[in-house]
């Protein structure tokens, strides 16, 4: 069993299928490939059951994390441009994201964008990725009606499946010639 928190398994489990729900499901995923450095993000998105957009992308010299929270920032920007206003979920299975976006991010924009040292004395250890943080952190409060939940990875939930086939389409993309 991994390190998952159990309400977050309670909840996946209640929605084994959860782009079969009404409304708008948008799922994202990233990967990374350590030998190339190269990693990718994607993004499904579905509305009462059928995909009506996806979007995907690469970056160099990167990170796995970076990845799954790159995909739940263009997420959260093609709701913000495409369903501006609409209650929508991204579904991520990457828990950094998701304990991120829902507990950590209030805390560390509190702090300055800076994790507490654990004597709680000072604020002076950098967080990773807080350029991203900050952009998710923009994204989410300009759209409250985006919820972000965690749904396991790999489990035969179609649009995770989806997400992840993207990203890695992504990560490959990088390097050759793309086509207008």
């Amino acid at each position: 069993m991994t390190d998952i928190p159990r309400d977050m398994l309670s909840r996946a489990a209640a929605s084994a299928m959860p782009q079969g729900r009404q409304g708008l499901h948008v799922f994202v995923d990233g990967c990374f490939e350590p030998g190339s450095g190269q990693g990718g993000w994607a993004f499904v998105a579905y509305r009462d059951g059928a995909e009506i957009a996806a979007g995907f992308g690469g970056a160099e010299n990167s990170a796995n994390n970076r990845m799954e929270l790159t995909a739940v920032l263009e997420a959260a920007a093609w709701i913000g441009g495409a369903a501006a206003g609409l209650p929508a979920l991204i579904w991520s299975d990457s828990v950094y994201a998701v304990e991120g976006c829902n507990h950590w991010r209030a805390i560390w924009r509190n702090n300055g964008w800076k994790k507490s040292n654990p004597g709680g004395k000072a604020r002076n250890r950098a967080i990773a990725d807080a350029d991203l943080w900050r952009a998710v952190d923009l994204r989410l409060l300009q759209n409250p009606a985006i919820g972000i939940a965690w749904c396991k990875g790999h489990s035969g939930i179609a649009g995770n499946e989806r997400a992840d086939e993207l990203s890695d389409r992504g990560r490959r993309s990088i390097g050759r010639p793309r086509q207008a």
